[in-house]
């Protein structure tokens, strides 16, 4: 990406976010990092592996498209891929190449090593993603539906897979009147101070009840994925913009572009993510 266009990207984001637009994903990864631990890197890695049905990512390309913290991208390259991230927010972007810096400090890979790229860019650019080639992994988990045009941006990774390649994302179920609730409360936490404070305030005992009783049904904590709680429930309240989906609107999306499913992990009647893995079986729909 030219400078030129960073600087209009790392305005438009910063402008967004100022006038509530948008919620600064960077910043909440920014302390995210500061958790972070091997137990964390760990879970990363085998949420990548049991999802894409994959013991090791050697020899494969992976693309992070909106890699936040940067620890999928920490995750897959751990496992052997060369990995490709990107970000919209200027501090995300910052939050993978701190990750990186230490990838590299403890393996001994040099810090210009082409195995993995960290850069700017929007997956609502067609004309940065057409500098990016093809890839065999395109993963973009919870990331799609905070772009402010979901359906797009799937169209644009849907793109950026090879024949044979996987799309690995993570969309928001669709649960009607209830989404719609939830994107008034996103909406109100983006205003200002006070209203952060206060949906903050009033949603923590919410958050603290579902993880107690997801320990006592289950009798562990949960580290899903390696986030943390107090990470998922300020990235959750703050998400914004905000889009949901029907698992059988994204089926059929992918399907008319030449993929077919080979993974799922659902919802049920919530309001979390529905996690797909589709492979590109077909080249034709593509071209579309």
């Amino acid at each position: 990406m030219s400078d030129g266009v960073k600087v209009s990207s790392a305005v438009s984001h910063a402008a967004e976010t100022a006038a509530g637009e948008r919620f600064g994903f960077g910043a909440n990864w920014a302390h995210f990092l500061q958790h972070l631990d091997a137990a964390r890197i760990q879970a990363a890695e085998q949420s990548l592996q049991q999802m894409l049905g994959l013991r090791s990512l050697q020899g494969l390309r992976v693309l992070d498209a909106g890699s936040g913290s940067g620890l999928f991208s920490l995750a897959a390259r751990r496992l052997g891929a060369t990995v490709h991230s990107f970000d919209y927010d200027p501090q995300s972007v910052a939050c993978t190449k701190e990750l990186r810096r230490r990838h590299q400090a403890e393996s001994g890979e040099a810090a210009d090593d082409a195995l993995w790229r960290v850069e700017e860019g929007s997956v609502l650019d067609p004309g940065y993603l057409a500098t990016l080639g093809h890839f065999d992994i395109v993963y973009s988990w919870g990331v799609l539906h905070h772009t402010g045009d979901q359906w797009t941006a799937m169209d644009n990774v849907s793109r950026l897979v090879q024949l044979g390649g996987r799309v690995f994302i993570a969309i928001y179920n669709d649960q009607g009147g209830i989404s719609r609730w939830w994107t008034a409360v996103k909406r109100l936490y983006n205003r200002n101070a006070l209203t952060r404070l206060l949906v903050i305030i009033a949603f923590t005992p919410y958050f603290i009840g579902l993880r107690w009783l997801h320990r006592r049904l289950t009798g562990r904590v949960k580290l899903d994925r390696g986030m943390s709680l107090w990470h998922d429930m300020v990235d959750w309240l703050g998400g914004y913009p905000f889009e949901v989906a029907k698992p059988e609107q994204v089926f059929g999306f992918f399907a008319a572009r030449g993929y077919e499913l080979r993974a799922l992990t659902t919802a049920g009647c919530t309001g979390a993510c529905n996690e797909f893995v589709f492979e590109r079986t077909r080249e034709a729909p593509l071209q579309q």
